[in-house]
């Protein structure tokens, strides 16, 4: 059987930064309130004139690059998001025509901040019985605009950005090694966009995403065949340093060895966790060989997970 992995990533980074004491002129809050609660000390909005569909071709332009293939090389695209430029036609289609990747198939998928998880369990599903060789996997979101800058207690949190994987044929030790989706719709209210604007219970989606990161990042090493003393790295969605550090800590894992990138980038959906590990590869914290977990959650509510030895 083919073995699915990650040859190749890019990201696209907001170009408008915007600091905590930014955020002080526009709503009633404060640099230490939200450094506390959050760990956010600054996040990153894309100009008014891009929307998620020219994040998603830069992005997917610099992975492109990475991988040292051409779009035209592309049998799918895949794009995870919860702001598409418009309800349709879909992101992945006008990427598709832009990159001009002219024999993929493309489609969005809709999972929120575990939609790059749900990406690449689908991906994989395609390269492993042989249908395609070489899929995009794509995480965008522009949340600047449908948050609330009036509502204290979601203005502070996110950030726009796009984050990219091609994935494709690896050896047979490397690659994605197992992956844990699951949802709750009992709990849809909890995060939700019903008018302009996202709206959240923040105290029920910490208390379920506490719990949840850290159940499904276990399940997954153990799907794996693996140990948590396997895992070399976890990258966690970067929504709140309180959340991603009980994942730490279910996994007993030293504080070096857990991505974070929420304090420069806030809370970017779907894009968070492939952006954190571009940054990573460019620091030189993930390695060759390297067991990580990839572990998200979202409005759904839904969660997901991916255990990967990198390397091609």
């Amino acid at each position: 059987m083919t073995k699915a992995g990650i040859i190749g990533m890019g990201s696209y980074i907001g170009e408008e930064l915007v600091t905590n004491a930014d955020l002080e002129k526009k709503v009633d809050t404060n640099d230490e309130w939200i450094r506390t609660r959050t760990g956010i000390e600054e996040r990153r909005f894309a100009p008014q004139d891009v929307d998620s569909s020219d994040m998603a071709y830069i992005a997917a332009k610099n992975a492109l690059e990475h991988a040292e293939l051409s779009a035209e090389e592309l049998d799918l695209i895949l794009v995870a998001t919860v702001t598409p430029d418009m309800p349709f036609p879909s992101v992945s289609s006008l990427i598709q025509h832009r990159l001009g990747a002219t024999k993929a198939a493309a489609m969005d998928i809709s999972a929120a901040c575990a939609g790059f998880i749900y990406g690449l369990a689908t991906g994989q599903q395609f390269i492993e019985n042989g249908a395609y060789k070489h899929i995009l996997v794509v995480g965008v979101e522009k949340l600047s605009k449908i948050t609330n800058f009036e509502d204290r207690n979601t203005a502070v949190l996110f950030g726009d950005g796009a984050g990219a994987a091609i994935l494709g044929p690896v050896s047979e030790d490397k690659g994605i090694l197992a992956f844990e989706l699951g949802a709750d719709g009992s709990g849809a209210m909890h995060i939700n966009k019903q008018g302009s604007f996202l709206e959240m219970n923040g105290r029920e989606v910490f208390k379920f995403a506490v719990r949840q990161m850290g159940d499904s990042a276990l399940k997954v090493l153990e799907k794996a065949g693996l140990t948590k003393e396997e895992c070399d790295f976890l990258v966690p969605h970067q929504a709140n340093i309180r959340i991603m550090e009980a994942a730490r800590q279910r996994l007993d894992l030293p504080i070096e060895k857990m991505s974070k990138t929420v304090h420069k980038y806030g809370n970017t959906s779907s894009a968070s966790i492939p952006m954190a590990m571009v940054d990573e590869l460019q620091s030189g914290k993930i390695k060759d060989g390297d067991v990580l977990v990839l572990v998200g959650f979202g409005a759904g509510l839904v969660w997901g997970s991916v255990a990967i030895r990198w390397g091609k």
